[in-house]
């Protein structure tokens, strides 16, 4: 189960996602905490390696990857970064749905609601 979990991460990925661990963002905390609380039922992983990648929280159960993006994901480059990396984990069957740093400070409630209806 956990080498499906990974979808093959190497350990440079693993090394990369502790690493993030131990720098998390104030919105990281603030949804992880809400998960949590919420979805109690469910394990949500913070930085977790998937592939190439290291997903912001993941959802094993569900399939479902979270994303909290800040606004350098407005540039060009990284946009088609994002879109690549989409794809990619969408082709191993997964689920990605992203967030704002400022949807997580101020539409908590819609962000839930919208994890919500994509677990269920």
């Amino acid at each position: 189960m956990k080498e499906n979990m990974f979808y093959g991460a190497n350990n440079i990925i693993f090394d990369l996602a502790k690493k993030l661990r131990n720098h998390v963002t104030n919105e990281e905390m603030i949804l992880w905490g809400m998960l949590k609380d919420k979805f109690p039922e469910l394990k949500f992983r913070r930085q977790h390696p998937i592939s190439n990648y290291i997903a912001d929280l993941y959802c094993h159960s569900k399939k479902l990857i979270i994303e909290i993006v800040g606004s350098i994901h407005n540039i060009k480059e990284v946009k088609m970064n994002d879109e690549q990396r989409q794809k990619d984990l969408e082709n191993l069957g997964l689920k990605v749905i992203r967030f704002t740093n400022k949807e997580i400070r101020n539409s908590l409630d819609q962000v839930i609601q919208i994890i919500e209806k994509n677990i269920h």
